[in-house]
């Protein structure tokens, strides 16, 4: 259907090309020029995207380091303040008065840490191990405890050997903990730990540094990929499917600023150092190339327009300029009825003129010459066709006249009865008649009379089988088709090898019409014989026969060409060792079909 509609218009009519042709000149340079504005346009906008986001990461990478050093300071007040010093190393064994007000102290700078927080410190928590004292600090109390086991965040710097970790607060996304190790100056013994609960909401005056393009996406995840923070107004849906997908384009890469492209977003990042999180921006791929769109829509636009006003004028001119030449394409579609007349048809002085002028002159000649050669060939393939039904070869008649009298002998008189029978309608369907066409099962009956006699001369090693579809059997085949194609599977597949032989004769419908099968359990034959066989079976030739006593199966092969078309013929196929398959592809000719008795009776 796509052939018939779209391509073959265009092959059969010059005027339909030019049509095409001059749309393609003017439509297809607008469309290379619209894609290639598109693309310099979605280049240069991702660039400086690109280039804009990564200085922007940068800034606030270090906006957020600032922030992370501020917490920092205020956990190192209470480190370096000397009420905790001598509270860890110097009360031993002092009296309860001076423990509680050295715990007191503690307290005091604390709680003068905790409102310096400037309301995103939510609570101050110091553990001391070697005591098991836990001081908290928050909005809600001031209170020193003995707990009944380490704290958990405790237990997590303690086990990773670490000397500040940053954690999520599980119960509150909002929140996070910084908690630092507190150590002896001496031995860097593990003495505690001091945790501050602190508000996300503190890093957002640095993440709007970030906000550039629209439907963006930010956060903030620790060095084992985990989110930690997402700001509130990034749409969480849309952002948790981004974000995981960030996640896995980021793990590998190194530190500093950097971003990665990929198919539906472009992901930009940095490192926060030295507190080993990662600041991630990611931006849809859409976004970028929205401005190519609307220059590609525009470009469209103008094509469609343009391709229209192409369209009529192409049209006007192609008409004008084929219809000399789609006159003179039909009068070679005429050439067969132009009769002797004056043969310009036009005023054309140019060059279709002079060919349409040259045509009609030389149509006369080409009729007479066409007339002079068919009547010519036509002979000669029927003379050919003539010798070759009335030839038989000699080896076999000598071979069944040494069977029958070797027969005389040994055999009743019925036994060499049938085979002077076979022999004798052997010789009777090859020169009765004038048709050169036979049936199928014309060409069966002689087959069999043929396979009578060899299955005399090699009984009992040979096996004989014949299946033919009923409906193909009044099917028209050149005669002598079978037994010449079965008489070279006897001399070149079935008499040099040793044991049983099998020989099958199928006859059976197909799409083309017609198919015989020939099979045998020969010697077959190499590849390079195979090859050289096709290519002499499939080679289109007017030679109906070769030299040589016998009909071989190139003249088979010929005479099938010749009678039906190229398209019908022979085909071979053969294994070493296992044997060979003929294939006979004829059209479906019933008896009586008068074309081809027409043509055969001439």
């Amino acid at each position: 259907m796509l052939y018939r509609w779209f391509i073959l218009p265009f092959r059969r009519s010059i005027r339909n090309k030019l049509i095409l042709i001059m749309i393609l000149i003017s439509v297809v340079p607008l469309i290379v020029v619209t894609i290639l504005s598109t693309e310099n346009t979605r280049k240069s906008m991702e660039s400086e995207v690109i280039q804009s986001n990564i200085t922007r990461i940068t800034w606030t990478g270090g906006y957020l380091e600032e922030k992370f050093i501020q917490l920092n300071n205020l956990i190192y007040t209470i480190l370096i303040s000397n009420t905790l010093d001598e509270y860890i190393n110097k009360m031993d064994g002092s009296t309860l008065s001076n423990q509680y007000n050295a715990q007191r102290s503690i307290i005091d700078t604390m709680t003068s840490v905790y409102y310096s927080g400037n309301n995103h410190l939510l609570g101050i928590q110091l553990y001391l191990k070697e005591k098991n004292k836990l001081f908290t600090i928050n909005s809600m109390q001031k209170q020193i405890s003995t707990p009944p086991q380490a704290p958990r965040l405790w237990s997590e710097v303690a086990s990773s050997g670490m000397s500040f970790m940053i954690k999520s607060n599980e119960s509150d996304p909002t929140k996070f903990n910084l908690i630092r190790s507190v150590n002896r100056f001496e031995n860097k013994e593990l003495l505690g730990s001091i945790e501050l609960q602190v508000k996300w909401q503190m890093m957002d005056s640095a993440l709007d540094l970030l906000q550039s393009e629209p439907n963006y996406t930010v956060f903030i995840a620790n060095h084992d990929g985990d989110i930690m923070y997402v700001p509130e107004h990034t749409d969480q849906a849309e952002a948790f499917e981004r974000v995981a997908t960030a996640l896995k384009d980021i793990e590998s890469t190194e530190s500093g600023p950097g971003y990665i492209q990929t198919k539906e977003s472009y992901v930009f990042y940095n490192t926060v150092e030295p507190w080993d999180l990662k600041l991630v921006k990611v931006i849809p791929a859409k976004y970028i190339n929205q401005s190519a769109r609307t220059n590609l829509s525009y470009g469209l636009i103008v094509g469609i327009i343009s391709a229209g006003l192409s369209l009529l004028i192409a049209v006007i001119l192609a008409w004008s300029t084929s219809k000399p030449i789609v006159s003179l394409a039909k009068s070679m579609r005429g050439i067969s009825i132009i009769k002797d007349r004056e043969p310009p048809l036009s005023n054309r002085m140019d060059e279709l003129g002079f060919l349409e002028f040259k045509l009609y002159n030389m149509s006369h000649r080409l009729r007479e010459y066409i007339k002079t050669e068919y009547s010519m060939n036509l002979e000669k393939k029927t003379a050919q066709l003539k010798a070759l039904q009335s030839q038989i070869n000699p080896h076999f008649l000598q071979n069944t006249l040494q069977l029958i009298g070797g027969l005389a002998f040994s055999s009743k008189p019925e036994e060499i009865n049938e085979l002077i029978r076979s022999l004798s309608q052997m010789f009777r369907y090859v020169i009765r008649g004038q048709n050169d066409l036979a049936t199928i099962q014309m060409e069966l009956d002689h087959l069999n009379n043929y396979m009578h006699i060899q299955m005399q001369r090699f009984s009992p090693r040979i096996t004989y089988e014949v299946k033919c579809d009923p409906e193909a059997a009044d099917c028209r085949i050149p005669k002598l088709t079978l037994q010449p194609i079965v008489e070279n599977a006897f001399q070149h597949g079935l008499d040099k090898k040793s044991g049983d032989w099998r020989l099958q004769v199928h006859v059976q419908r197909n799409k083309q019409g017609v198919v015989i099968f020939v099979e045998d359990n020969g010697v077959g034959m190499d590849a390079s014989t195979l090859v050289e066989l096709q290519k002499s079976l499939c080679r289109q030739t007017n030679q109906a026969w070769n030299i040589g006593d016998r009909i071989g199966m190139n003249n088979v092969a010929s005479r099938i060409k010749m009678h039906f078309g190229l398209q019908y013929g022979v085909t071979v196929e053969s294994t070493p060792g296992v044997g060979t398959k003929v294939s006979i592809q004829i059209p479906w000719v019933k008896e009586g079909d008068s074309s081809y008795d027409q043509n055969n009776n001439r």
